[in-house]
């Protein structure tokens, strides 16, 4: 085909390959970064004293805040494809900073694809039954409130536009990693905090952060549209348990056993809040889909 039809035009050869936008470059987004081949990678970007790190990585970043819709227009018409995993503000039921940046990106040509990291929470308490993507959301906290409202306005700017584009959701349970700031549940057990009793205790789901990774790169190119995708292991572990089995693996001892009642009045509201959920994620889709293989398909395996 000639250059004058292609549907890149004549544009600078910098232009010509596949351009990967990453919104809220941090430790995962880190991980997408370095898995690239052939493909230039941008991330956005609110502090200066990252853009030496960035580079390094072989990673264009770009300066600008979410916070600042202002300082997002360059942004507009810039990548293909954008990994979108910026968590919302601390405060209040929306997610401004998911507006902004959707605003900025289909101001222009937008790009292919989306990928939106969401939360597991925002199924809310689900009471240990299995969770398909195919449940309805009902978020029980502020914190889930604004992932649903991002994962909606994701959705909604990109069916607006005459050319749609491709977004995938993916919910995200507990993330970690070894090598991840605060990724082990070593710090919680060497500070004594207690766990639920095996009679009041729930469910939780897990994801090593190497597969969410690869998850988000898969999305990025295999993702289906409009389609959420549940990113979790294979382990179904109650918290007490999964403590239990950590303690072992590192040689601590295992945490106390409370009664919900106890917790109540003995644990914070974040602490109570993860623990006032339960349920097990299907993540059939995540597996037929992305064509995800699990390196890590039990929690255990990754924390050895």
């Amino acid at each position: 085909m000639p250059s004058n039809q292609s549907p890149l035009g004549a544009l600078p050869s910098r232009f010509k390959r596949e351009r990967l936008l990453i919104i809220g470059c941090g430790d995962v987004g880190v991980r997408v970064a370095r898995v690239q081949r052939h493909v230039r990678v941008l991330a956005l970007t609110s502090n200066a004293q990252r853009v030496a790190e960035l580079r390094g990585l072989g990673v264009t970043p770009l300066l600008g805040n979410l916070d600042a819709p202002s300082t997002l227009q360059r942004l507009a018409g810039l990548a293909t494809r954008v990994l979108h995993l910026a968590p919302p503000p601390l405060q209040g039921s929306t997610d401004p900073r998911t507006l902004a940046l959707t605003r900025a990106l289909m101001q222009r040509t937008p790009p292919r694809t989306l990928v939106y990291g969401s939360t597991s929470g925002v199924y809310g308490d689900c009471n240990g039954a299995w969770v398909s993507e195919q449940r309805l959301v009902n978020p029980a906290t502020p914190r889930a409130q604004r992932r649903v409202d991002a994962e909606q306005r994701v959705c909604h700017h990109a069916r607006l536009r005459s050319h749609a584009v491709r977004v995938s959701i993916l919910r995200i349970p507990g993330i970690y990693a070894p090598d991840r700031e605060g990724g082990t549940p070593r710090e919680r057990l060497l500070r004594g905090t207690p766990v639920l009793q095996a009679a009041d205790d729930v469910f939780t789901n897990h994801i090593h952060a190497n597969d969410l990774a690869r998850a988000c790169q898969l999305a990025l190119w295999r993702g289906k549209a409009q389609r959420a995708v549940n990113v979790n292991d294979d382990s179904q572990m109650r918290m007490g348990d999964y403590f239990d089995m950590a303690a072992a693996l590192y040689g601590l001892p295992t945490p106390p056993r409370i009664s919900r009642a106890q917790a109540q009045t003995d644990m914070s509201a974040m602490q109570l809040s993860f623990m006032s959920e339960s349920r097990r994620l299907v993540n059939t889709r995540m597996k037929r889909e992305l064509r995800l293989q699990l390196r890590y398909p039990q929690v255990q395996d990754g924390l050895a």
